[in-house]
């Protein structure tokens, strides 16, 4: 098969991932609503508590972007669950399809979910009184980082997806996902944490990309946070691609 042919393919999966997407816009709302709710409560009922400099609402910005991208790749897990447990997958084994395109589908599908999501969380944001620095130069770093990060989670969640034996534990397999931003600098500074937390929380994925998108957003410091932020989303993606080949090629269903 040629590679115009798998990406047409591929295309095609796209589609049909978006329409599921339109279909069920609770999949969206859902993805939205708990990271927003989230933030709310941080900057608006224990912002107080938090000392992060300048407003609390600018410090969890970004880590409130963070969060948002780990609730929304979630959905694409319990996609792929849900097509190899009805069985579709099978069904596009016996037509003339790429076999690579049925999950390209689905991380493309994902990746264009979470920066919709992203950018209403924005928006949000900027109703709170967000006020970034952030150039046009910034903003196209910002974006860039969005979208290898959501590119980098998503293939690991269709991994998540197609390890899973149900729907249901493709759910809870995306559980880090969501809850590792909470253990990083995302809602308060390292410095403030005891020195086994500051050690985890300067060491796990999501600090430096969290420290990266701070630094582009508000002018902090990126030192080197902005090299590691972009090999742990490398590290993610290459991960994640050869995880979820390796279940796909090997799952009598695919």
């Amino acid at each position: 098969m040629t590679f115009a042919h798998a990406l047409n393919d591929s295309g095609i999966m796209l589609g049909r991932n978006l329409r599921h997407t339109l279909r069920n816009p609770s999949t969206l709302f859902g993805s939205l609503l708990v990271p927003i709710i989230l933030i709310l409560v941080f900057v608006y009922i224990l912002g107080g508590a938090f000392s992060a400099g300048g407003q609390y609402v600018d410090y969890i910005g970004p880590g409130g972007l963070v969060l948002t991208m780990g609730y929304s790749v979630a959905s694409t897990a319990v996609g792929v669950a849900n097509d190899m447990s009805e069985g579709i997958i099978a069904r596009f084994r016996t037509m003339a399809i790429s076999r690579a395109a049925v999950l390209t589908g689905h991380v493309v599908g994902s990746v264009i979910r979470t920066v919709v999501c992203v950018a209403l969380v924005i928006g949000v944001l900027l109703l709170m009184g967000f006020s970034p620095e952030a150039g046009f130069a910034e903003w196209l770093g910002v974006a860039g980082l969005v979208v290898l990060m959501a590119f980098g989670t998503a293939w690991l969640t269709v991994a998540f997806g197609l390890a899973a034996k149900t729907v249901e534990g493709a759910s809870f397999a995306t559980f880090p996902l969501v809850f590792l931003p909470f253990i990083s600098s995302a809602f308060a500074p390292t410095g403030s944490m005891p020195a086994g937390v500051r050690w985890f929380t300067d060491n796990q994925p999501f600090t430096p990309i969290i420290e990266t998108l701070r630094g582009l957003l508000i002018g902090t410091p990126v030192g080197n946070n902005g090299i590691l932020a972009v090999i742990w989303c490398l590290v993610m993606a290459l991960g994640g691609y050869l995880w979820a080949r390796a279940l796909f090629r090997r799952d009598p269903a695919a």
